[in-house]
């Protein structure tokens, strides 16, 4: 896209909106009429095709607020202006000279601005130094390609199963008519933004591509949790075997299980950790990390009835609350 789009292009009457309207507003109206005019969708007709492409270019610009807010005060100024495109020696005292040739009209054209009653529009060689090229004066690489931008950014997102997200995966995007595979890093959390470089739209005439931001949504594991590399669970324990100590099997995130000991008199709430079975990431492997849950049972036999009251009895010296009572008091 040259300056000259910018001049005598209006974007906003291209995308159908009002110029004070909002980038919700924007963007809907622009996904509006790309849907519609996409060549997958008029296939052969060269009409809907150019309307796509300048659909697309007037998106570009207003999509990001700088380029917005650069392309209006251009176009401001210019309006307050008069504009004129001649041959040499077409001008006046009155007209300061931009650039010969600038847009592209022929050997000898050139283009100049003038504020009504003489001279250049204030501040519009800052806009044009900063629009197209910067450095080396109002125009640098005006016109010439070395000012074109770099595609905008856009953004995704996506939703992973737990275990893929904890595993790393590799997902498929639908980005403006297009597909773009991108790599979910292991461990990703839920809500947590990758940045795809080059990923974005394509820039202009060879400039870089923009970005693409995915959001990744991660759906809950109805037993683990993620923590860093880490991963947690809560493990029910039978009361005799948080008493007596014991060996249990724990489920880990690839479906098998790992052999745990469970010490005597391991008291409920206390978390154990198994090394090396979390999430492994290109920094760390995380561990897994166990709380126990002791599972006091909900209906007793008249024998286990009994063995409670019979242990009651044997433990009766102690006071487990005595220590609970003593802090209140401080």
């Amino acid at each position: 896209m040259t300056g000259q789009d910018w001049l005598e292009k209006d974007f906003y009457a291209v995308l159908g909106v009002a110029k004070d309207a909002d980038a919700a507003t924007i963007k809907k109206a622009y996904r509006k009429l790309a849907r519609s005019m996409h060549p997958d969708h008029n296939p052969g007709d060269a009409k809907a095709e150019a309307k796509f492409k300048e659909v697309g270019e007037a998106y570009s610009v207003l999509s990001d607020p700088e380029q917005r807010q650069q392309y209006d005060q251009l176009r401001a100024m210019a309006g307050g202006a008069r504009f004129q495109a001649g041959g040499r020696g077409g001008g006046n005292g009155g007209f300061e000279d931009l650039f010969g040739g600038a847009f592209g009209g022929g050997q000898g054209s050139r283009v100049r601005f003038q504020q009504p009653g003489g001279g250049m529009p204030s501040g519009f060689e800052d806009i044009l130094g900063g629009l197209f090229g910067g450095g080396g004066g109002a125009g640098a690489g005006f016109g010439t390609g070395r000012g074109q931008r770099r595609g905008a950014d856009l953004s995704a997102a996506t939703t992973l199963p737990f275990r893929q997200a904890a595993e790393g995966s590799t997902v498929s995007l639908g980005v403006e008519g297009r597909t773009v595979n991108a790599r979910i890093p292991a461990g990703v959390k839920d809500g947590q933004k990758i940045r795809l470089r080059g990923k974005g739209r394509p820039g202009e005439a060879g400039a870089p591509a923009g970005d693409l931001e995915v959001t990744v949504r991660v759906t809950p594991h109805p037993v683990f949790t993620l923590e860093g590399a880490n991963l947690r669970l809560t493990l029910p324990v039978a009361f005799d075997e948080a008493a007596l100590g014991a060996q249990v099997d724990v489920p880990t995130l690839d479906g098998g299980t790992v052999r745990l000991k469970i010490p005597a008199g391991t008291p409920s709430g206390r978390t154990l950790r198994i090394k090396g079975k979390g999430v492994t990431t290109p920094k760390e492997t995380g561990d897994l990390l166990v709380t126990v849950q002791v599972v006091v049972p909900q209906k007793l036999t008249p024998a286990a009835r009994e063995a409670v009251q019979a242990f009651g009895i044997a433990t009766s010296g102690e006071d487990v609350r005595a220590d609970l009572l003593a802090r209140a008091k401080q």
